[in-house]
């Protein structure tokens, strides 16, 4: 984990250009470099380091010796870099996972090379012999990535949009700054100015497609057959192997656990798997809640039954009010549901990052959008209907919940982990019988949970444990964290604002009093930037204007939580 940034073809002086750079520092605090272009006087990269692999030669933009035209600058992990380094008989010159992109950039050409790595990932690749800039992110947009493009050809790039706001061009008029999309590269012309020109942008990998990069995995072929134990061993499978490449790390790995089905499961085989790879520490897992919220109890008995070292961290609402600007300075976003959920995730990251030596921080991101876990989803009028809607939330991550996981965490200098987003996993997930993924017996997520059942890894009744939205799920069910958010907030937006608030807010106006706020606090910090969020996130098939599950008729919290 760690932040990059770049321009190309610069008018502006490139020393007075790289305060930019350092609006990212918080990714990556370890060390920084700004290098520029030998032969390019107004191309350079700024790199923030966050030291997971290779202490020694890790600093970007990584060259080597073979390859001295190509300039690579990337922000991620390649989980099988060793497997292609076997593969293709690659020379490898450091330790650095990265460097496998220059050897498949050379050997296959950008969109293989894309396709093969199986990980997370945000990349710039200059290849100055053929004068080419090459930009790519991975299939879920796990690492973000921003850019900013002239239309005289000037291109800044940037792992978070607040390193490219204030960037000065020649152009008069504002130009946007856009979130690249996932699952893409992009290849653009440099001319000798330094200036760049699009060629082409296309998807190298969608998330229903199985990788290209499985055909090399490791974890030899599943077995074929589409009844139900045959299913459930192939889950069971591909999800302890994406636990297990993920483990890949020169520093302390730990785990959240909000005591919900998905982090329940990561953190136990986390656990397990720590084990058996004889990893020289305990797993440290993290909750945060009031002491008495249904999160925080059922955190406490998974943590005790798997035995990790567990930390739980005491919230209240006035904390969370008063961090409610930072995370959205983080967040980039007026998303309503995302801010709400960032708060607890921010506020656990800051005690990781402060209290604790833990870098690596596993999560259970992604799975309510692959295996149908919101509770909107009982109401999806067919099978067909709630397979097409997965699919939807997952091309959507990046702008929800993998954004919010990311900037919460990247805020504190630390990197996440999501196995349930295993490209693997998903494919083989979404290539199910859609009416084997809906929820069944009135249960959500029913194939997944039934994939797990009897094993022991984590207490029955968490494997059976309802849905609990995690912004709701970390105060007391006396009062819910939304319940404190909406009283404090009724005094400080007025009536009168919320009437003129479409007219003030024409695009994505805010329908509540909290709304009305996140996109005030948004709009002071970036000014004219709400195009960055196209929709609010909302449920599906029913009446709604809030995306709280505790809003909706078909909400039925576990009382004996």
């Amino acid at each position: 984990m760690c932040g990059i940034w770049a321009l190309f073809g610069s008018d502006e002086c490139l020393s007075v250009q790289c305060t930019c750079a350092m609006k990212i520092a918080h990714r990556g605090p370890d060390a920084f470099r700004f290098e520029n272009v030998n032969g390019f006087t107004n191309c350079c990269f700024g790199f923030h380091r966050l030291a997971i692999v290779d202490q020694l030669y890790g600093m970007q933009p990584l060259r080597i010796k073979k390859f001295p035209y190509l300039w690579l600058c990337y922000n991620g992990e390649i989980y099988n870099h060793h497997t292609l380094q076997k593969t293709f008989d690659f020379d490898f010159q450091t330790k650095v996972d990265g460097e496998v992109l220059l050897h498949l950039y050379d050997r296959f050409g950008i969109k293989k090379m894309a396709s093969l790595l199986d990980g997370v990932f945000a990349f710039i690749l200059l290849d100055t012999a053929n004068r080419k800039v090459h930009l790519g992110r991975d299939t879920y947009g796990v690492r973000p990535l921003f850019k900013l493009l002239t239309d005289d050809g000037f291109l800044a790039v940037c792992s978070e949009a607040k390193g490219l706001t204030n960037i000065s061009h020649s152009m008069s008029e504002e130009v946007s700054i856009e979130p690249f999309l996932p699952g893409h590269i992009e290849v653009f012309d440099l001319k000798l100015s330094g200036k760049v020109q699009s060629l082409q942008m296309e998807p190298f990998h969608c998330c229903t497609q199985e990788p290209t990069h499985a055909l090399y995995d490791p974890l030899q072929t599943l077995p074929a057959g589409l009844d139900e134990e045959t299913v459930k061993s192939n889950i069971r499978s591909l999800l302890e192997n994406a636990v297990r490449k993920r483990l890949m790390a020169h520093r302390r790995i730990g785990c959240l656990l909000s005591g919900g089905l998905d982090s329940s499961l990561i953190a136990a085989l986390l656990v397990k798997l720590a084990k058996e790879e004889k990893l020289p520490y305990k797993i440290q897992t993290f909750s945060i809640g009031s002491e008495d919220s249904p999160d925080i109890l059922a955190a406490r008995k998974v943590a005790a039954h798997i035995g990790s070292e567990h930390h739980e961290v005491n919230f209240t609402a006035e904390e969370g009010i008063r961090a409610v600007e930072e995370v959205i300075f983080h967040l980039e976003t007026y998303d309503i549901t995302t801010i709400r959920a960032s708060v607890g995730m921010f506020l656990v990251s800051k005690h990781i990052r402060e209290k604790t030596d833990s870098v690596v921080i596993f999560s259970g991101e992604g799975s309510d959008e692959l295996t149908q876990g919101y509770i909107y989803f009982h109401k999806a009028p067919s099978a067909a209907a709630a397979a097409k809607d997965s699919v939807r939330l997952l091309k959507e991550l990046y702008l929800f919940d993998v954004l919010r996981a990311d900037r919460t965490t990247a805020a504190h200098g630390l990197e996440l982990r999501v196995p349930f987003l295993d490209h693997r996993f998903t494919a083989y997930y979404l290539s199910l019988p859609e009416n084997m993924r809906v929820p069944k017996d009135g249960v959500e997520k029913h194939l997944l949970r039934d994939s797990f059942k009897g094993l022991n890894l984590i207490p029955e009744e968490i494997l059976w444990r309802r849905k609990e939205a995690f912004s709701d799920g970390m105060m007391s069910m006396k009062k819910s964290w939304y319940t404190c958010l909406q009283e404090h907030l009724e005094a400080i937006v007025n009536d009168d604002q919320m009437e003129k608030a479409s007219k003030t807010f024409p695009h994505n106006p805010p329908t509540t009093k909290e709304a009305y706020y996140f996109r005030q606090v948004f709009e002071k910090l970036y000014p004219g930037r709400a195009q960055w969020l196209s929709h609010y996130w909302m449920p599906r098939w029913i009446e709604a204007a809030d995306p709280s599950a505790r809003t909706l008729s078909i909400y039925e919290p576990d009382k004996d939580q």
